[in-house]
């Protein structure tokens, strides 16, 4: 059996994928030569990289777990990456297990990988459709089928939107999906920033540029991050380090402390009624 087996046909593998490249900074299995080259050079001017994408979880873990504790049971999760420990659903689904999750990644192997994991899972579903065309998404029959839209929803975005150039108007863009959710409906987002270290950013940005990867990172300041929850009532404490968004303990904070603000991260509530299960059964 050839090694590259498990990589869908239509797979370039002599260009890295952002997602496999983050699945091979958690220290998981999916993740080709090229990946792990892109991966090796980011560390070399970024060491902390591994750590951010740790944080990254981490601040997930907690987004998830507060808003399933809020009552949300249904999650859309876009730029999900290739499945590794501590996924959505498995989160959500120990506070409520009947919470339901779709998956959303423009990478066949991030979407390969979670139909083979979420196959015996009625309440999870994954999708292969890309961020930046809204209506395709939401209009879905798996999204549709499994998510009520008359009901909130929590849409999670990390470390996706700054995949997203200015050009595109990452702003619009999701503002397109605010005016589709329910209200009570949440929005999530993490994403990196040139605030701290920008010298150091920048060599990594141009890594991932010079790698030929598919995605440029668009770094965004916190102002500009902050504005990307237009529509939202932003929950406590607002838009702060990943590591910092109510931490549980030690563990959720970088050894480093520059560490703690190089992704900006938070959690907004579109007004209205108060969050309710609802939903598709």
């Amino acid at each position: 059996m050839s090694d590259l087996d498990w990589v869908p046909d239509e797979v370039d593998t002599t260009v890295p994928s952002v997602a496999r490249t983050y699945d091979y900074l958690l220290g998981g299995a999916h993740n080709l030569a090229v990946d792990r080259a892109m991966g090796d050079r980011m560390l070399e001017v970024l060491p902390g990289a591994r750590d951010l994408v740790r944080l990254n979880r981490a601040f997930l873990r907690r987004a998830v777990t507060y808003l399933a504790g809020r009552g949300v049971r249904q999650f859309l999760d876009i730029g999900s990456g290739i499945p590794t420990a501590g996924n959505v659903h498995e989160i959500a689904q120990e506070v409520a297990p009947d919470c339901r999750v779709v998956y959303v990644d423009k990478d066949p192997v991030a979407v390969a990988h979670s139909r083979l994991m979420l196959a015996d899972d009625p309440l999870t579903t994954a999708v292969r459709a890309d961020l930046r065309e809204p209506e395709d998404v939401l209009g879905r029959p798996e999204v549709t089928g499994l998510l009520d839209l008359d009901e909130p929803v929590a849409l999670l975005l990390l470390l996706i939107v700054h995949f997203v150039p200015d050009e595109e108007r990452p702003g619009e863009l999701l503002a397109r999906y605010r005016d589709r959710l329910a209200p009570g409906s949440h929005l999530v987002v993490s994403h990196a920033t040139a605030d701290e270290r920008p010298d150091t950013m920048r060599r990594a940005a141009d890594t991932v540029r010079e790698s030929r990867s598919k995605d440029n990172l668009v770094y965004r300041t916190h102002a500009e991050v902050t504005a990307l929850f237009d529509g939202y009532e932003l929950v406590e404490p607002g838009v702060v380090g990943h590591a910092l968004w109510r931490p549980d303990g030690a563990g959720d904070i970088a050894d480093r402390a520059e560490d703690n603000n190089q992704v900006w991260a938070g959690v907004g509530r579109k007004p209205g009624r108060a969050t309710a299960s609802g939903g598709r059964r």
